[in-house]
């Protein structure tokens, strides 16, 4: 009982049955309100699936990027969201089993749609009551997207340092990024990558917002990312120093800064970079300040290297020699490790030892006497083809054969200079070829006129002479089918009234008449036309066949026009024509329902 409603010309039109009615088995009923429930069901569970499966596990991701979920979303809060989440796809899934369970043994139409009425609307609710981790999860997975890719295994420069120091207008000049720079506090906000390339690898340089010199659990979100970064990843630290104090902050300020946070640079090297020396130069520093910056970086072993991000000064030696401390860092973590034991005892490295014998270099005789002193360069024999052009003038001819390297030097100029297998093609054609040829055809014809060549009449046999009667036997009689086949072709032509066949007559008959023809080859053409027009009586038209008289044609007429009224109505053009005159389906566009009651499916 599948009902409808246009004949499927809609991709969006149901395919399954979407009308029950009463008179139906109720086994049908059932399976049919049942098949609502497990569909509505299996619908949600699907979408609650892909968003528990879309989002991050905070277990199974990089430390660094679990600290910074915590530090943005909270992670309690995320992974109470998820829970909800989860468990509302269990309650649905319960609600789906016990509400099918009970439709099993629904008596009536009535009681199965009632059923299947509460089960949506509980599945519903369930839905409505997580409104606020959908939309929490919804805002987390905004922000998700927003964040840049950052890899923590990769080659690193990580920048910190207080506000407005800097960092930014670095990155914006040895990467490819353009972070926003601007002359206050606190313009970069979160985690910011840049990517360059250095003896042909690809490094990636992370600016970190400003970090203020205040205990851990004061510091805000926009500093915990700093911080993050800072603990986790495997990078070399460039701390940026504004040696001009144009931040806001004093040298002693942003030295008390380093010592602070140092526990986080441990196993990692660490630049300290003096920006904006093009303002102070750091021989301008009191020695007060001078003997800071050396109490606070030459115990640590750091390299201090002045830079100016304005003119452009030092940034590629802060850049190069940051990117050098990487690698040899890595490179000694990787021999500090267990495994380089292993794989050296694979290795063996074999070194020539030298011979008893010191062999001399082999200089050819010829370059010797070219080194020896008093040397003159002959002066060159053949001459040049352009030298020979000057010379000559208009008497020089290009000859490119004349330097063709061959055994014989005779062969240089034969007709066809084609060499196969290290042989001239010239020297196997026999110059008598010609004579040999009319040796020959003289010879032919003398066999010609004895008779060598003619063919003497061949008896048949009785089986051959019995094939060739056969055969024409056959051919003659296609030839009578063909003829007769002619011969019936004009009788299936349309009947011709006498009244034409005159008229043509007459018409034939003048025309002679023009052409000085005698009337009696008009009337033997006449006699021909009558001869080839006679013709079975005309046929009576199918619409009066088998009607007895015009009483019966006028009725047979008029049953013909009423049979037709409903078929104008429709616009049919007959009972064959399916076409569907009205597009639309009018229960997608039929407007907005009335006040009364709905009858619900």
């Amino acid at each position: 009982a599948v009902v409808s409603t246009q004949s499927g010309h809609y991709g969006r039109e149901r395919k399954t049955p979407t009308i029950i009615h009463k008179h139906y088995q109720i086994s049908r009923i059932r399976s049919f309100y049942m098949r609502k429930v497990k569909f509505t069901e299996s619908n949600i569970n699907e979408k609650l699936t892909a968003i528990l499966g879309e989002f991050p596990k905070i277990e199974d991701v990089h430390p660094f990027y679990a600290d910074l979920l915590n530090i943005l979303y909270d992670k309690d809060h995320y992974k109470l969201a998820l829970g909800q989440i989860n468990m509302a796809k269990h309650l649905i899934g319960n609600v789906c089993k016990d509400y099918v369970r009970l439709l099993k043994y629904g008596d009536s139409m009535y009681r199965c749609k009632q059923l299947k009425r509460a089960a949506l609307g509980r599945m519903c609710t369930i839905i409505k009551r997580q409104n606020s981790s959908l939309q929490y999860l919804e805002q987390v997975r905004q922000h998700l997207g927003r964040l840049p890719s950052i890899d923590p295994n990769t080659r690193t420069l990580l920048l910190f340092g207080f506000p407005n120091v800097g960092k930014s207008s670095f990155v914006n000049k040895i990467t490819r990024a353009n972070v926003e720079v601007q002359p206050y506090a606190f313009t970069t906000k979160s985690l910011y990558v840049g990517h360059t390339d250095y003896q042909y690898l690809r490094w990636q340089v992370i600016d970190t917002p400003g970090i203020l010199d205040k205990p851990l659990e004061d510091r805000n979100t926009i500093e915990m990312q700093a911080i993050t970064a800072l603990a986790h990843l495997r990078a070399c630290v460039v701390c940026v120093l504004d040696i001009s104090e144009q931040c806001g902050y004093s040298l002693q300020q942003q030295c008390q800064l380093f010592q602070n946070i140092k526990p986080l640079f441990a196993n990692k090297p660490i630049i300290v970079a003096l920006n904006k020396v093009d303002v102070r130069r750091p021989d301008a520093l009191g020695p007060e300040e001078k003997k800071l910056l050396e109490e606070t970086f030459v115990p640590e072993n750091v390299m201090v290297i002045p830079m100016s991000t304005m003119t452009s000064e030092g940034v590629i030696e802060v850049q190069n020699t940051a990117c050098d401390a990487l690698l040899s860092h890595r490179i000694e973590q990787k021999m500090s490790g267990n495994k380089v034991e292993n794989i050296m005892n694979r290795l063996h490295v074999a070194m020539p030892k030298a011979g008893q014998e010191v062999r001399k270099p082999h200089i050819p005789a010829a370059v010797l006497a070219r080194r020896a002193p008093g040397y003159v360069k002959p002066e060159r024999v053949q001459k040049l083809e352009r030298e020979l052009e000057l010379e000559l003038g208009d008497d020089y001819i290009l000859d490119l054969k004349k330097h063709y390297d061959l055994p014989n030097p005779d062969d240089r100029y034969d007709d066809i200079p084609e060499v196969w297998e290290g042989h001239n093609i010239a020297d196997f054609v026999d110059p008598d070829i010609l004579t040999k040829l009319d040796e020959l055809e003289k010879e032919e014809a003398m066999l010609e006129e004895a008779g060598v060549y003619d063919s003497e009449g061949e008896e048949l046999t009785e089986e051959q002479m019995e094939i060739r009667e056969k055969a024409a036997l056959i051919r003659q009689e296609k030839a009578v089918i063909r003829h007769s086949h002619r011969l019936n072709k004009h009788r299936n032509r349309t009947p011709v009234s006498d009244r034409v066949i005159i008229k043509k007559q007459g018409k034939r008959s003048r025309s002679l008449s023009k052409v000085g023809r005698g009337s009696e080859d008009v009337e033997m053409t006449v006699m021909d036309t009558d001869a080839k027009f006679q013709t079975k009586k005309a046929k009576i038209s199918r619409d009066k066949s088998g009607l007895r008289d015009e009483k019966q044609v006028a009725v047979a007429k008029s049953l013909k026009k009423r049979s037709q009224i409903k078929m104008n109505q429709f616009g049919r053009a007959g009972e064959s024509d399916r076409r569907i005159a009205a597009k639309l389906p009018k229960y997608l566009f039929s407007g907005k329902r009335g006040a009364g009651k709905t009858q619900r499916r």
